[in-house]
């Protein structure tokens, strides 16, 4: 009978044990998320106080605060529907894109654009334009500038869309756009890239890099002799077709144009209108 009672003694403590780890691994996990969610609250309410107090003189500062505002609204869905810390991060990087955006409206209108706003993922090896270049592709003109203008409204904070590399610049049009709607690039896309940026001393990889994802741990898979990305067959490349397992996690965000996300993308450290 004594052992009995000493066996059940063991599996009540045991049970109480576990009952207390998990509940402490629960309250930890609790704390992350709402710790995560915080932060992003916090980067997206400026986020608001910026779009709503700012209004845009010409056409590229009205679509870079039209793009802020996608972004506002696509960081607003992600954190409400948030349930883990890393969704939490995703809707405060949505937040800061639109940050960049509204960066770029204000240098558009010749204000001060504030300060400086936290590094993208993907947005420093995404390189950024450099220099106007122009150039002619089936059928249409584009253009890529490090400045605004009439002809090049279209800006982007650089970073990586549907696992591609995407430079910071001013553009004619938004030629990433397909690829962030849908998740994946369209046939041609690479020797577009090719032709808008070969050469450009602020993007320092090829069209093949670009189709095999340059940026964070695209090192891990070059060739360790020739440096040559291992996937890359000899320079034919597939004129862009995406790679069929890749599904950017930014292109359903729950914004209000362009399939939830709106057409491009981001600045930190404001408050509602000033700085």
């Amino acid at each position: 009978m004594a052992t009995v009672v000493v066996l059940l003694l063991v599996v009540v403590v045991a049970a109480l044990a576990v009952l207390v780890v998990n509940r402490g691994r629960q309250t930890r996990a609790n704390t992350q998320l709402a710790d995560a969610k915080a932060e992003a609250r916090r980067v997206i309410e400026r986020l608001g106080g910026q779009v709503y107090n700012l209004t845009g003189s010409d056409d590229p500062s009205r679509q870079a605060l039209a793009d802020a505002g996608e972004r506002f609204n696509a960081a607003g869905a992600q954190i409400e529907q948030a349930t883990t810390p890393a969704q939490a991060r995703l809707a405060k990087e949505t937040a800061l894109e639109g940050l960049y955006y509204v960066s770029a409206a204000r240098s558009a209108m010749g204000m001060d654009p504030g300060p400086a706003v936290p590094e993208l993922d993907g947005q420093r090896s995404a390189g950024k334009v450099t220099e106007p270049r122009t150039v002619d592709y089936e059928g249409r003109t584009l253009t890529a500038s490090p400045t605004p203008s009439d002809h090049t409204p279209n800006y982007y904070p650089g970073g990586r869309v549907a696992g591609r590399p995407v430079p910071a610049g001013w553009y004619s049009e938004p030629w990433w756009r397909t690829a962030l709607v849908a998740g994946a690039w369209g046939v041609g896309s690479v020797l577009l890239f090719d032709a808008l940026f070969t050469g450009m001393s602020g993007v320092d990889y090829n069209a093949a890099a670009f189709e095999n994802g340059y940026g964070d741990g695209y090192q891990d898979g070059q060739d360790a002799n020739t440096g040559d990305p291992a996937s890359y067959d000899s320079g034919n490349y597939d004129s862009g077709a995406a790679d069929p397992g890749y599904i950017d996690p930014r292109s359903d965000l729950g914004g209000s144009d362009f399939g939830d996300y709106g057409d491009f993308g981001g600045m930190d450290s404001f408050d509602g209108g000033g700085f």
